[in-house]
């Protein structure tokens, strides 16, 4: 499990994440959701170790972040960032089998258990077709399925995803949150996805994450967040909410 205690995060004169109490399981999908500024980032890059803790504790399996080392730490947790390298330089596979650090070193020997390892990602992501191009020469939507592949050979119990669908179209978004959302069924992954879209989050997250100003406004399934007082509250503006015709689960819209 993935537990947070009154953790905080502040520069001078200015909080950016007020103290929050937050716990993850694996085996869901948690969408962290609220208006530009209101802490998601802030809070995600905590937990993956990218920025140190003003107050507070993060436990990974009851034991603080700070305490694992590097590759032992990146065992338990994967983490893709907003703003991911604009060129590699690398192949499909390539950039794949980088997700194998935390198990042999950077410059260690390939075993044949990285060598299933990978596959399996591969296979998990549909991503054999790309496997000897470069990573800078596929679209958007295949980029995204190649770094989640690098996550998955990781091995990690939790995935944090920082805004992995802000610059793909529509189509690419939903294939993507499909995909989260199959992995973390499959393989028992806690992810933690940092997510503007409230209706993607509403239909493939389990449990909703609201920041509003650095602080925890709310938390719950989407019928308890994608309401129309609820969305006032997040975003500050009145929308409107039916069910999914297929689903039954909230569609805000304006």
């Amino acid at each position: 499990m993935f537990q947070l205690k009154q953790v905080s995060f502040s520069l001078p004169h200015r909080m950016l994440l007020h103290p929050v109490d937050l716990a993850f399981e694996q085996g869901k999908v948690y969408g962290l959701i609220g208006h530009n500024g209101s802490g998601k980032s802030t809070l995600i890059k905590l937990m993956a170790r990218q920025q140190p803790l003003s107050s507070g504790d993060i436990l990974v399996n009851n034991t603080p972040i700070q305490q694992w080392s590097s590759r032992e730490f990146a065992k338990q947790v994967a983490y893709l960032p907003q703003h991911l390298p604009t060129s590699t330089q690398l192949t499909s596979r390539e950039l794949i089998a980088m997700g194998r650090y935390a198990w042999n070193g950077l410059f260690g020997r390939q075993t044949e258990t990285d060598k299933q390892v990978i596959e399996q990602a591969m296979s998990l992501t549909d991503t054999f077709k790309f496997a000897d191009q470069l990573v800078d020469t596929l679209s958007g939507g295949e980029r995204s399925r190649i770094w989640l592949a690098m996550l998955l050979a990781q091995q990690s119990q939790f995935l944090l995803l920082d805004e992995p669908l802000a610059a793909l179209d529509i189509a690419h978004q939903v294939e993507v949150m499909q995909l989260i959302h199959q992995l973390s069924r499959e393989l028992g992954l806690g992810v933690v996805i940092v997510i503007h879209d409230i209706n993607l989050a509403s239909y493939f997250c389990d449990h909703l994450i609201a920041l509003h100003s650095g602080k925890l406004l709310a938390q719950g399934n989407a019928a308890q967040i994608v309401n129309t007082s609820s969305l006032q509250s997040i975003y500050g503006i009145e929308l409107n909410v039916m069910p999914h015709p297929k689903t039954g689960r909230p569609v805000s819209f304006y």
